[in-house]
Formats: C-alpha cells, structure tokens, sequence
C-alpha cells in the first residue's frame, strides 16, 4: 500500500518538478543565493529612439557623463537619457529600487561608480546590487595597448570575461561569534558555466586562439576547484580554441612580465577585478578602457575599472577617454554602429594622432580639451 502511494505521488511530483512552474522569490533567494528572479518590463523606444538610463555615481561621474551628453547632442546620436542619482550617503534603499526599475524599463544604462557610504548591514553595495538584480551575469573588459601612450608593454590585445554575480561577492557575511566574522565565496555550477562558454563564445566570434582560466583551485579546492572543472568540460566543446587554467598569483605576475601570452581570459569575480586593474595599469591606466556588463535581458556599460576618482573630482584632469568608449560600446550594443564608428574614430584621432592627453596619462590637457577634440573630428563627418 505505501509502495503503491510512493508511485502514485512521484506520477503527480515529477511533471510539476518538469514543468517552468513559478518559483516564489523566497525559494529563489534560499535555494540559489546570487540568482535573482527577474521580471520583464516592456523597453522604452519612441520613434525609432532608444531611451538609457544614465547613473552619473560619485566623484568624476557626474563631469563624465556631462561629456557623453554633450557628444551625443553634437552627434546627433538618437539616444534619450533617463538621468537617476543614487544618494551616497542614504540609510535607505529606496534611490536603488528606483534606479533598477529604470533599467529594467530601458533595458540599457551607462553609469559610473556608485558609492555607497553606509557602513550599516542593512544597505546594500550599490554597484554589487544592481548587477545581481539584474542577473548580469558577465562582465567584458578589452584591454587594447593605445600606440601614442608610453607604456610597460605595447601591442597588448586581451579580453577578460569576468564572473559578476558571485564569488566573494556575493555578499553573505554573519558573525559566528563575537570578533569572528565568516564570509561566504558562492560558485555554483549555473553561474560558472554560463561564464565559461560566454568566454569560449566569444573567442569563437572575434576569431580569438585561446581562453585562460583564472583561479586558487590549490588552496580552494572546492570552490575554485568547481570553477575551474566546469570551464574544463565546456572546453571540450571547442576542440578549435586552445584552453589552460593559471594560478592567480602567477597570474599576476605573468601579466606584469609577458602580457602577450594572454588572449581570453576566464576569471571569477574577484581575480576579474585584480586582473583588470593590473592589466590596465600596464598598458595606460584606469582612464582609457570600458567594462560591458551583460544578462540575458539587461547590459550596462560603464568604466573598466570601476574607479570613483573623488580626489580629482571638479578638477577638469579626468580622463574621459573611458566613459566615452563606454557610450561607444552601448551605441554597438544598440544598433547605431555608424555614431559609433564616428565618435571612436574620433576619439582613436585624438589620443593616438593628436597626442592629446591628460595628466594621468603623462601629458597636460585637460578633460574638456580631449571632448573638444573629438568634436572637432566628428564635426568633420555628417553624424546626422
């Protein structure tokens, strides 16, 4: 009788377990802590215009993002931005629900780095926030060696995709007992897979040889372990791209010493963020590269490096050559790839040719000569 009830109830258990049935926040949040349940909004286009959600963020943001505006106007990019400030300071919320519903109803932002001052338990990290609410699952950073700008190495071409939703990250902290806090490194099978085979994809597209995983899978087995066993299997499903695995550590020290080794290199979230600086520094800094950051609905664009530059704010000495190329790689990603070749062209002009530069990059212009610049290159093309 127990057997044949046992029967009875896996015939009604195992369709319902089959099916796409709607899985209640709750269980989402518990079951998989770094997966967030995603709703869909309609995209805002009016009359064949796309409309983005632009975070200014803190420190340089807000001057940057008054440079991208000014291109766009210039250019008549067909882009209407919905402007969100997130308070830094606030004890509440309530400015990043706002901001994540705009993006969710644009589908596309560009911002700078947010801060997030609060030190309270309660306020969320306000950039590690919106990249989990909105499943933005991977994170795309192509360094480029620039010809005019004097630098450790020259000719460096490396992309890093980066895991963006887990990993130390994924903001799990308690404290067991008093004075020992645990914090929590989350890899899961779903997240690492879908990184791995975004890096083996893209190799595949943009006719890149080889993919590098990152990771301490010697010291932690399991975690980095898993990470590095996942990107191993869906590298057999590309016998035509090379595939080797490097300790972080080394790493670091090889990107220092012989860049020109790597080409894709497939990282957790946290040795993503250590290479990406490192791999910037060498090749011109902080002020030159843009970071893509995609989901399956959502992508936003912003800085490579995800500096706030506080200490230069309101200086006109920010480098805006990163926010601008930022702009660039959400046009691409929109479709208008003729503004798009014409504001990179202009900015490639002004930086390699023209040799203007600001003082991070060893020169003496300011932000707004290298904005005038490259306005007077597009004023040399019909952008309209």
């Amino acid at each position: 009788m127990a057997l044949r009830l046992f029967r009875k109830s896996q015939d009604v258990v195992t369709p319902l377990l089959k099916r796409n049935c709607a899985v209640s926040a709750f269980e989402l949040q518990h079951k998989n802590p770094v997966q967030r349940k995603v709703e869909k909004i309609p995209k805002a286009q009016y009359g064949g215009r796309h409309t983005v959600t632009m975070l200014p963020g803190g420190g340089i943001g807000p001057e940057l993002m008054s440079y991208v505006r000014e291109v766009f106007r210039f250019a008549g990019v067909p882009v209407d931005f919905e402007i969100v400030d997130i308070d830094p300071a606030s004890e509440g919320n309530d400015d990043l629900e706002y901001a994540i519903t705009s993006m969710k109803r644009n589908g596309v932002a560009i911002k700078g780095n947010i801060e997030t001052k609060s030190e309270a338990t309660g306020i969320l990290s306000r950039n590690v926030a919106l990249r989990n609410e909105l499943d933005l699952y991977v994170n795309v950073l192509h360094c480029k060696s620039f010809n005019a700008i004097p630098a450790h190495h020259q000719n460096v071409d490396v992309v890093i995709v980066r895991q963006n939703t887990e990993g130390e990250y994924a903001m799990l902290e308690h404290e067991s007992v008093r004075g020992v806090v645990e914090s929590m490194k989350v890899v899961t099978v779903e997240n690492a897979a879908r990184v791995a085979r975004f890096a083996f994809e893209f190799a595949k597209n943009n006719n890149r040889k080889k993919v590098t995983t990152i990771h301490k899978a010697n010291i932690m087995k399991l975690a980095d372990g898993l990470f590095l066993k996942v990107a191993r299997d869906i590298a057999k499903e590309y016998p035509e791209i090379q595939h080797n695995d490097m300790i972080i550590d080394n790493c670091c020290m090889q990107l220092v010493s012989n860049p020109h080794q790597f080409d894709v290199m497939n990282t957790t979230n946290l040795y993503g963020s250590i290479t990406s600086n490192v791999l910037c520094g060498l090749v011109g800094g902080a002020g030159l590269f843009s970071g893509r950051n995609y989901g399956d609905h959502y992508a936003v664009f912003e800085p490579g490096t995800r500096n706030t530059g506080t200490a230069i704010a309101g200086k006109n000495i920010a480098n805006p050559v990163a926010m601008l190329n930022a702009a660039v790689d959400m046009l691409y990603h929109l479709g208008h790839r003729y503004h798009a070749d014409c504001i990179s062209d202009a900015i490639h002009k002004t930086i390699d040719i023209d040799g203007i530069h600001t003082p991070d990059l060893g020169g003496s212009n300011t932000s707004t000569d290298i904005v005038q610049n490259v306005l007077k290159h597009l004023a040399e093309k019909r952008t309209y």
